[in-house]
């Protein structure tokens, strides 16, 4: 296994759309495993291919405490959302910053597993969350897309004069 570079917004290689993924072979379940490796060492609770310059669907999440729950979703598709939560999200390709995003409460997804076998779940509360905003991910779209011009605007500054810093 081996960690993978994480883009970081305003990467613009973050608003590519991903491909679906149509061979489920060895290599689908290496960049599951390596997806998996950074994740849990960023640390994170999920990760789109699309944040570490793959752009195939594929979104892994472990929501659980103790890193014990790894589930792997493969062209995944929202059948049914309902409700409405706001929380604070942060996104490992935006690292440090936290806002309020509005998501579904609950939503029914579909994809497939690292075999190409149909599934489908339904989640709410961090789950739902998690799904939602790596699902966004695969569309191009990072979570401060949901906040005002202006709180993008000082995001991107406040994370260029990060990098300038530790340069």
């Amino acid at each position: 296994m081996a960690l993978l570079p994480i883009l970081r917004f305003p990467d613009l290689r973050l608003k590519k759309i991903a491909q679906p993924v149509t061979v489920f072979d060895e290599s689908i379940r290496q960049l599951a495993a390596d997806m998996a490796e950074t994740m849990y060492e960023a640390p994170g609770i999920g990760l789109a291919a699309t944040q570490v310059d793959v752009h195939k669907q594929l979104i892994i999440i472990d929501v659980s405490e103790d890193k014990s729950d790894l589930r792997v979703f493969i062209n995944p598709q929202l059948d049914h959302c309902e409700g409405l939560q706001e929380g604070e999200e942060g996104c490992l390709s935006v690292p440090g910053i936290y806002d309020k995003v509005e998501r579904s409460e609950r939503v029914t997804v579909h994809y497939l597993d690292l075999d190409g076998q149909p599934q489908s779940l339904v989640a709410d509360g961090l789950l739902a969350v998690c799904l939602q905003h790596e699902l966004d991910h695969l569309n191009g779209i990072v979570f401060v897309d949901h906040l005002s011009q202006l709180k993008q605007l000082r995001i991107k500054n406040k994370l260029a004069k990060k990098a300038r810093v530790t340069a």
